[in-house]
């Protein structure tokens, strides 16, 4: 795979999606290596604010040395609102992704990156996804995990983008199971061979043993319990309000967390721009920044890539383990 590329998704128009793809580009020594998959009327106004040179690409392969090349993958009549839902937003950057996924399925690039989108745009467009995440499954027709990282922990979720009260349906012993051994693949993919894996309890103090909730005893222990006898290094379940602590002391690689916010606040709390969002399962590589799209601040110039810069290192670090 040392000979394909990644490229990236311009995410939402009317967000900060088109400024921080730009912007990661730019941070690079050659910024025509990476092409990017989105709308050119929205491209153009970013790179012409950002005073960048945009090249419109033919093919996938068509980029030009030292531009930021640009695949179309939709065709705007008119800019939309900047910090705003609109449909037209949400339908282009639905297409962006939908290329990314389909020249990744077809093997013409390694993965993708993703700039934020806005779920309210997504929906106003007809396509009811809660996320990135449901998209990427249900087009790769994979069962995947998200893992949300920074440099100080990494985290996996059972389940991901659903009700808390249907969180704890879901977090069935198959999840366990299937989170469980995304966790080792994916850390093993990063390079860390035998990781050391902490399975969060659902309940207050990991259900002090049944008073406070079964789960623990019922599901996530055997699951546990099934993954050592395979040969993985997991333990728990450990209570989730100290695990994550644990783990930025060095005792463990990667938490395996029950539901979203579990998982995801110790991740955002250490600072948005340290984190990135993987997905594990995919049969191509899958990275975006931890934020939104920031409407707030959507075409002032001001929006800061560091997370996205760090969604595109580590991608380039998943394509060379691939190698």
């Amino acid at each position: 795979m040392t000979h394909k590329t990644l490229a990236l998704t311009m995410g939402d128009p009317a967000g900060i999606g088109p400024e921080i793809t730009l912007k990661a580009l730019a941070s690079l020594p050659d910024p025509s290596v990476f092409p990017i998959l989105g709308d050119p009327l929205a491209m153009r106004m970013a790179a012409d604010s950002l005073k960048l040179p945009l090249h419109i690409m033919a093919t996938i392969k068509d980029r030009h040395a030292g531009a930021f090349n640009l695949l179309p993958t939709s065709k705007l009549a008119n800019l939309p609102a900047m910090g705003a839902v609109s449909a037209e937003a949400g339908a282009a950057a639905y297409s962006a992704i939908a290329k990314g996924i389909s020249l990744s399925l077809a093997g013409d690039i390694a993965g993708i990156i993703t700039a934020p989108i806005h779920k309210e745009a997504l929906k106003a467009a007809g396509h009811s996804y809660p996320g990135h995440t449901e998209i990427l499954a249900d087009h790769a027709g994979s069962e995947v995990a998200m893992m949300l990282a920074n440099d100080e922990i990494k985290t996996v979720l059972v389940t991901i983008h659903m009700a808390l009260r249907n969180a704890i349906e879901a977090a069935d012993y198959p999840a366990q199971i299937h989170a469980i051994k995304l966790a080792q693949s994916g850390l093993e993919a990063m390079g860390i061979p035998n990781p050391r894996i902490a399975v969060a309890g659902l309940n207050p103090h990991a259900g002090e043993g049944g008073r406070f909730g079964d789960e623990e005893i019922r599901i996530i222990s055997p699951a546990i319990k099934a993954m050592q006898d395979e040969g993985l290094n997991v333990s728990g379940p450990w209570p989730g309000d100290t695990v994550y602590m644990m783990a930025r002391e060095g005792k463990f690689d990667v938490v395996v967390a029950q539901y979203h916010d579990q998982g995801l606040i110790p991740v955002k709390y250490l600072g948005l721009e340290k984190g990135v969002n993987i997905t594990l399962g995919l049969p191509f590589i899958r990275t975006s920044p931890d934020h939104g799209t920031a409407f707030d601040i959507a075409d002032q110039g001001k929006a800061n890539p560091a997370s996205m810069i760090t969604a595109l290192t580590t991608a380039q670090t998943l394509l060379k383990a691939k190698a």
